[in-house]
């Protein structure tokens, strides 16, 4: 990739926040400062940035911290004028250590981070992405709080008093909310029992609330997907949510430059840990851990349902890996699969 100076005259840094961004205007040649202003973080502050830079003549790109978080509205804006808009992470702390901090340094830093750095990430997409983002989130957090629910619902059972331990101790869990669901209090009760109760009720209901609420976000992103990326679907183990995570984290063709770069997102490219006469490669713990987990699952679905990813098994196990090294060879042939199927197929949401 050519670096940032060779291709544009002007590099604008914008440091992103609740109610306010600010700017700085960069030169590419040297890296001096041109101008800074700060702005509100409203379609008015972001018209008023635009026009700020449009008094400087020449090729410009954006580098903008938190194109997801408080800079999403002001990426989104920028696209929509056409604007060329790059990502960057909090710029690196060996240039915060040993100076001053303020949102216009913050700005002017991040400007020369993307002039210094050789590989730029572009911003996710909108649309279709961003849709399956917030659905999964959604899930995630009713999926969390449901489990939150049932654990505390069999604690609770476990030091209830007899009269409602003897009831339900030995119940399944869906069978336990279902129960404790329809719990009615009785005369004969004394506090303690009375007070368990509803809270037993109160829990229980709260399941079966945030179970119908995980059904319908999954109903949502099902149908997202197939609307989106159907192809998906057609391949042993992938299901919706599976799909839905690989696609929050692919994008857009592009934004992953190679399959291997895919697989390091998702933490599953191996990282060479060899010295002298010892060749090794260890586990990569880092990357998108939701990818991670999802290509994991798909691994351990075929590995019991796809009868070529079983001989496959077979046959490394013969060559004497263990079963945990043929499931993260098989992890990184699920990255490369799915992000060819993806970049195969150019069709992608703009909006």
């Amino acid at each position: 990739m050519h670096m940032l100076a060779d291709t544009v005259e002007l590099v604008i840094g914008v440091d992103t926040h609740k109610d306010t961004h600010t700017a700085a205007v960069v030169a590419a040649a040297t890296g001096a400062v041109i101008q800074q202003a700060t702005v509100p973080a409203t379609p008015a502050g972001y018209r008023q940035l635009l026009r700020l830079t449009d008094r400087h003549h020449g090729r410009r790109v954006w580098a903008i911290e938190g194109t997801g978080g408080y800079g999403a509205g002001l990426t989104r804006f920028l696209h929509a004028h056409a604007e060329q808009v790059v990502e960057l992470d909090r710029p690196k702390r060996t240039a915060r250590r040993h100076g001053a901090k303020s949102d216009p340094l913050d700005a002017t830093r991040a400007a020369r981070e993307a002039l210094g750095r050789d590989h730029l990430a572009q911003p996710r997409a909108a649309g279709h992405r961003a849709a399956l983002s917030v659905r999964l989130a959604a899930r995630r957090s009713a999926v969390q709080a449901t489990t939150d629910a049932q654990r505390q619902l069999h604690a609770l059972v476990v030091a209830a008093p007899d009269p409602l331990r003897g009831r339900l101790r030995n119940l399944t869990t869906p069978r336990l909310v279902s129960a404790c669901g329809r719990l009615r209090q009785q005369a004969t009760w004394d506090t303690e029992t009375a007070a368990t109760a509803a809270s037993l009720r109160t829990l229980a209901r709260r399941v079966q609330h945030l179970n119908t609420e995980v059904a319908d976000h999954t109903r949502a992103i099902s149908a997202l997907v197939r609307t989106w990326r159907p192809e998906l679907l057609t391949r042993c183990g992938v299901g919706p949510i599976v799909a839905a995570i690989v696609l929050c984290a692919w994008s857009h063709p592009g934004r992953c430059p190679s399959d291997a770069a895919f697989a390091m997102l998702g933490g599953a490219a191996p990282i060479p840990a060899s010295s002298g006469q010892t060749v090794r490669v260890r586990l990569n713990r880092s990357g998108y851990r939701q990818l991670n987990q999802a290509l994991h699952v798909v691994v351990l679905t075929r590995l019991r349902y796809d009868p070529a990813t079983r001989a496959y098994a077979q046959r490394r196990r013969a060559q004497g890996k263990t079963n945990r090294e043929i499931r993260r060879c098989l992890v990184r042939y699920v990255a490369r699969q799915l992000y060819r199927l993806l970049e195969a197929n150019p069709c992608f949401d703009p909006t």
